[in-house]
């Protein structure tokens, strides 16, 4: 059944609660009468009543002469998850999606988002506010034209606009006779005042040697070589991304949720390190660690985080020029560097070097990847044996799989947020079930589970799909094409210094031989205990062409709308490809170390190529993950490997008989 808006019907909110899980009771005795511009109308009980929030704002807006104010989603930072402290747009709207743009006149209020939160936006915001189901700048301004006079004030913050967000509004307005007005202080911070999560004070530690493929010192001189090397002659790097400074001092901390960063910004000169930072989340041996006594070459300044802006204007007052990468740095530090001083790239160097793990690194991702393993399957195990009793639900199997995880050794926890869906919540590519809204898990349906962790040695991330009962014809083939996607792409080998966008489509051609498609991304890059979504790897057209010792995912996906979901998400590291003839070509080695589920696959719609693959993955499964299992004495789950990775033929999928299963454990443990 298709989801619908939750205001459509009255009635809806109760069906609807019931097909979702176990909410909170809905009284339909209580009318919602918060600025409706029609009758009352019943809302959802996760609504927030945001009247007193928009009448505040509104009242900063005509202080500041404002007819306007767009609030963005994101940090100073452009981080792609942001932390308590910075969650402007849920505080003021209600609606707790990662993607959307808000804006506020003197009269109206509006949301922008994509169709993955269009539901949730309908269940969280209240009757203040309009949902527009459109992306971009072109529909927001356009907006703005007409609820706005002429003349009219638009404003922003802007250290939460990135440099091409004001590139686009301004030259969107331009003519229009409205203006786009930077406003230093946050008007939602003004308002927001003591309701506002404190900022992090977490300690600010460093990750052990053991776990770096490099010394700061290390980086720190691999990076001003490349300043020296560049036919600009920059005198400065400016890092503005979380996971840049992070990576450059192996320092983590917990500021922002899933992912192990610190609030900072680095400016890196030939003869200084400036570090802005709270400097009192550091303790004695971290100081000493990073050399601050002192002043030289190798010795790390701090200064408060605060006068990063004040900071870097007066650097650039001098004879200087100052290398950014475009897509993190915000307006707010990019307006004060004049433009004959800057020296401006897509990304920093920092972020295409850490792109590229040496051998270290590598051998520490492999690492993390195997444990990750062993908690992904001890889940599988533990669901085949509870689903069919009706005891699991989305949020439930979600929360004991973070468990699992949070028991092997160097976790630090999950890298994002598990996405648990089942049946007909399969087909929203990034939807998550809450406490209060999920569903049961049923051997009848479809159960798609994307999930990862942040380990000491490296970040995993992997997406299965499961069936227990028996699918369908549809469903099988589908997920084998989606499968086939996945095989196509991990096995390719391909010119060096290729983009990932002109190899995608090798996913998507099993799919498109039958007129099906996908609509998210096949993949992206990921860090040694980073980001989850490490950019700029991966196949999108704004990502760095492969190259050897980078990581990648590789997610084919399908989605039938109402019914259910299929992805299949694998990590690979880009390696060197042995080819017949002398040259320079690649391919991918995957990491991740999980078996498909095989009542899922008609094998006679792989080929022979494909088949020998799937095989030699699943040869490749038992013999770095079956030890660690036998190592832990986790028989049952050793079982299990072993019966999901026999070799499959060309014929219908062998299924084990229980005899050959009972066998399979009595060796193990005799063994």
């Amino acid at each position: 059944m298709a989801l619908v808006p939750w205001a459509c019907c009255p009635w809806l909110v109760l069906l609807c609660a019931c097909a979702w899980g176990n909410p909170k009771p809905v009284d339909l005795q209580t009318k919602d009468v918060r600025n409706c511009s029609s009758s009352p109308q019943y809302l959802p009980v996760t609504v927030v009543n945001t009247t007193e929030k928009l009448t505040a704002l509104r009242q900063q807006m005509h202080t500041h002469n404002l007819s306007a104010y767009i609030i963005p989603d994101t940090d100073a930072h452009m981080s792609e998850y942001i932390g308590e402290h910075d969650k402007r747009l849920a505080w003021i709207t209600g609606f707790t999606g990662s993607a959307g743009t808000a804006v506020v006149t003197m009269g109206k209020a509006g949301l922008w988002t994509d169709s993955r939160y269009w539901t949730q936006a309908e269940r969280e915001m209240d009757c203040n506010w309009e949902l527009h189901k459109e992306v971009g700048t072109a529909p927001i301004v356009n907006w703005l034209l007409t609820e706005i006079p002429a003349r009219g004030h638009v404003g922003f913050d802007p250290l939460l606009f990135s440099i091409a967000s004001w590139e686009s509004y301004e030259m969107a307005f331009r003519g229009s006779d409205r203006e786009l007005v930077s406003i230093i202080s946050n008007l939602v911070d003004l308002v927001w005042e003591s309701e506002r999560p404190p900022a992090p004070s977490q300690p600010i530690y460093v990750l052990q040697e053991t776990f770096t493929g490099s010394t700061w010192q290390e980086k720190v001189s691999s990076i001003r070589s490349q300043m020296q090397k560049h036919h600009k002659a920059p005198t400065a790097l400016l890092l503005s991304a979380l996971d840049e400074t992070a990576w450059l001092f192996n320092l983590r901390s917990s500021d922002i949720p899933y992912n192990p960063f610190f609030y900072s910004y680095t400016l890196l000169t030939d003869s200084s390190i400036r570090l802005f930072v709270n400097k009192s989340r550091f303790n004695s041996e971290t100081l000493q660690y990073l050399n601050s006594s002192c002043t030289g070459s190798m010795c790390v300044q701090l200064e408060d985080y605060s006068q990063v802006h004040d900071s870097i204007q007066a650097y650039a007052s001098g004879a200087v020029r100052i290398w950014i990468g475009m897509t993190y740095t915000t307006y707010g530090l990019y307006k004060v560097i004049p433009k004959e001083k800057l020296v401006a790239d897509t990304y920093s160097p920092v972020m295409v070097t850490k792109a590229v793990k040496n051998n270290k690194e590598q051998a520490l991702l492999r690492a993390s990847h195997v444990r990750d393993a062993v908690a992904m399957i001890r889940y599988l195990v533990w669901l085949e044996k509870n689903v069919p009793k009706g005891i699991v639900d989305e949020f439930s199997g979600a929360e004991l799989l973070d468990k699992f995880r949070g028991e092997e050794e160097f976790s630090s926890g999950p890298s994002f947020k598990t996405i648990s869906a089942s049946g007909l919540n399969a087909a929203l590519a990034h939807y998550s079930p809450t406490k209060e809204f999920h569903r049961k898990l049923s051997s009848d349906e479809m159960y798609l589970l994307d999930s990862g962790g942040q380990y000491w040695d490296g970040t995993t991330d992997i997406t299965r799909t499961v069936h227990w009962g028996t699918p369908s014809a549809f469903q099988k083939e589908a997920y084998t094409r989606v499968l086939i996607g996945n095989i196509d792409l991990s096995r390719l080998v391909f010119p060096a210094a290729i983009s990932g966008r002109v190899i995608e489509a090798f996913a998507r051609r099993a799919l498109w031989n039958v007129g099906l498609n996908y609509g998210h991304g096949t993949g992206h890059g990921i860090g040694n205990f980073l980001c989850v979504h490490e950019w700029p790897v991966g196949f999108q057209s704004s990502s760095i062409t492969m190259g050897k010792g980078m990581f990648t995912s590789i997610e084919p996906g399908y989605y039938q709308d109402g019914e259910f979901g299929i992805r299949l998400e694998d990590v690979a590291l880009v390696v060197e490809a042995k080819t017949k003839y002398p040259g320079t070509y690649l391919t991918f080695e995957v990491v991740s170390l999980v078996p498909y589920d095989k009542n899922l696959i008609d094998v006679n719609l792989l080929s022979p190529e494909q088949l020998q693959y799937l095989n030699h993955y699943y040869q490749t499964i038992r013999e770095k993950v079956g030890p660690e299992l036998q190592r832990r004495q986790l028989l049952e789950e050793l079982a299990w490997l072993q019966q999901h990775t026999e070799p499959l033929s060309a014929k219908a999928p062998h299924i084990t008989s229980l005899f050959s299963l009972l066998a399979v454990s009595t060796l193990v443990i005799l063994s």
